[in-house]
């Protein structure tokens, strides 16, 4: 079963972007919003590997959007992507738990190799986990 995105944005043109760059380029199964109230309904009731979501949001931002879903799905890395990318936004977000921090415009091959090697080390993570209940148990 191909690992699942979610990705949140309230750009319809950068939902449609991500989406095609994501379907085109590996066998990830992508599914958008442009509501981050409906991400958090959609994280409720699906499980996803990764969320890709925007910083700047109208009624909730992307670091509100991380806050609401480790609440309800801890440990579901998330990658932020923003235009309005600083230093401090980017290490705060890091900080909290943030997996990555993206600005645009991004190339191609930088969003693809990040979605990669965030979900590669969320792989590890959980092998890791599982391999400690074995030992333990």
């Amino acid at each position: 079963m191909p690992e699942r995105i979610l990705v949140v944005d309230d750009e319809l043109d950068m939902l449609m972007l991500l989406r095609m760059i994501i379907e085109d380029n590996s066998d990830y199964a992508v599914e958008t919003t442009n509501n981050p109230s409906e991400g958090l309904k959609m994280l409720t009731e699906k499980d996803y590997d990764l969320v890709i979501s925007d910083l700047k949001m109208p009624g909730m931002d992307g670091m509100e959007l991380f806050d609401e879903l480790q609440e309800i799905k801890p440990g579901v890395p998330v990658i932020i992507i923003t235009a309005y990318g600083s230093l401090e936004t980017a290490d705060e977000a890091m900080k909290k738990g943030v997996s990555d921090f993206v600005t645009k415009p991004f190339r191609k091959d930088s969003i693809l190799f990040t979605i990669n090697r965030v979900l590669e080390l969320a792989r590890v993570q959980k092998e890791n986990i599982e391999l400690k209940k074995k030992l333990q148990g």
